[in-house]
């Protein structure tokens, strides 16, 4: 299959592109620089210059393709518009992949949020058939903003794409990671202890970036129109068990923060609204289906091998 990926020089793309490359596939990444460029070639893959912001090139890119799995985003966005911004943006360009691919039956597999689509009151961990619930003006400036773009995704399978989105937890975790858990780490570094929301009882999922990368691959090879999957190794770890293990690599304590105390501007900083999250989900209908099996070590596995704790 030829296929077009976006972000391949991201974290997890950087993991999407070999995966593909491994499985027999010939792949094109977009890259908007030389580096990128370079980057992508390096990975294996073929290179098309341009960027998201151009929905033309992505939609001439799509049409090239056999699929198209899109996990880059706008984040040259966030400053000036915040989340709001950056999901309008990334609207438009699933309404030009959708000119695209319309009839063609081809696959188009998108990332999303397990965090995004406002499950607070379910009472039991999150389904893949649990559909992301419409945002609007109420939800302006939160992760629920984005929904729109995931709901647009599951939309194109009316229109004849084999639409899905995979939604990824607050931690992908791997030697490569520059996201949640290294600012976590350090933040308590800085602070001196590790700090948890209340009495950290809140579920947080996870996953390996290897892991995910085989997902998104399988959705491309055979997941059904019209789905959500759950990019998740389990249920979820309690951010204290989390603080914890932070804590015991690093010699420092694992201290509650009381809630009412979170949005102050204090230990948390702009992390304040996102500790508190509780997110129990499930990946049954996403092994069941795609026969997806996570094999990588798990988040405090992970923790343990030292990787992100280097010495010195």
């Amino acid at each position: 299959m030829r296929v077009f990926v976006t972000g391949g020089t991201g974290h997890i793309g950087s993991y999407i592109i070999p995966e593909l490359v491994a499985a027999g596939h010939e792949v094109t990444g977009l890259a908007r620089s030389d580096k990128a460029a370079d980057a992508v070639s390096a990975l294996g893959a073929e290179v098309r210059r341009g960027d998201i912001s151009d929905l033309e090139g992505l939609k001439a890119a799509a049409v090239e393709a056999d699929g198209v799995i899109h996990i880059a985003h706008r984040q040259d966005l966030l400053l000036s518009g915040g989340i709001d911004a950056v999901a309008a943006a990334e609207l438009q360009i699933m309404l030009a992949y959708g000119e695209a691919l319309a009839g063609t039956g081809k696959p188009l597999v998108v990332s999303g949020s397990i965090g995004s689509p406002g499950w607070e009151k379910l009472g039991r961990p999150a389904t893949e058939d649990d559909p992301a619930l419409p945002g609007g003006d109420a939800y302006k400036g939160t992760l629920r903003a984005r929904n729109v773009v995931e709901l647009a995704v599951i939309g194109l399978a009316e229109r004849g794409v084999r639409s899905s989105i995979v939604r990824i937890p607050p931690i992908a975790h791997s030697t490569t990671d520059v996201g949640f858990l290294p600012l976590l780490i350090a933040l308590a570094k800085e602070k001196g202890v590790v700090g948890y929301p209340g009495d950290g009882a809140n579920v947080w999922p996870a996953v390996h970036g290897r892991d995910l990368a085989s997902l998104f691959r399988l959705a491309l090879e055979k997941g059904p129109a019209g789905k959500f999957w759950h990019g998740i190794e389990g249920e979820g770890v309690r951010f204290r068990e989390i603080a914890e293990a932070i804590g015991s690599r690093l010699g420092l304590p694992a201290v509650s923060i009381p809630v009412d105390v979170l949005m102050l501007p204090g230990f948390f900083g702009f992390f304040a609204n996102l500790v508190t999250l509780d997110l129990p989900a499930s990946n049954l209908i996403t092994r069941q289906i795609l026969g997806w099996e996570p094999a990588q070590p798990s988040l405090l596995a992970d923790l343990d091998n030292g990787h992100y704790f280097p010495a010195g």
